[in-house]
């Protein structure tokens, strides 16, 4: 388990989200995990995550990052690996959300209600799958 709020997922009665991360492009730069409440005014919106962890994106893998939430309710979460590591955000990095929703050019923002999870007074384990700009579309690597 990996980042600052890792002990909160070995906790059994924490509320926290176990991110395990699939599907890199690249080995480099950074990934970025971040959580939104419940409200879907929120949601992707400057300022108005409740907590982001970054972490180098390691040498093989998936990569099972924790990140603690206030409490039982609904949150969603969105992954950014920023391939070049420079903090901006440029057409080669990769996204991934929580329920891992489809994609595309003209629909980079997925709506709320295809995101959200619930969580209880236990860690959540969710699964997602990076997605990379190829050509028109965007999908995980290896995917046509």
């Amino acid at each position: 388990m990996l980042g600052s709020d890792a002990a909160a997922c070995a906790n059994p009665t924490a509320s926290a989200v176990l991110v395990r991360v699939e599907g890199f492009k690249a080995r480099t730069g950074m990934l970025r995990v971040q959580v939104y409440g419940g409200n879907p005014a929120d949601w992707l919106a400057k300022g108005k995550k409740l907590r982001r962890i970054e972490l180098p994106v390691t040498a093989s893998g998936y990569m099972d990052v924790c990140i603690a939430v206030p409490g039982p309710g609904k949150y969603a979460i969105a992954v950014r690996h920023d391939v070049d590591g420079s903090g901006k955000s440029g057409w080669d990095d990769g996204a991934a959300f929580s329920r891992n929703p489809s994609l595309s050019l003209l629909h980079l923002k997925p709506d709320f209600e295809k995101v959200v999870i619930p969580v209880g007074q236990v860690p959540r384990e969710i699964g997602v799958v990076l997605n990379y700009r190829s050509g028109f579309s965007i999908r995980p690597v290896g995917k046509n």
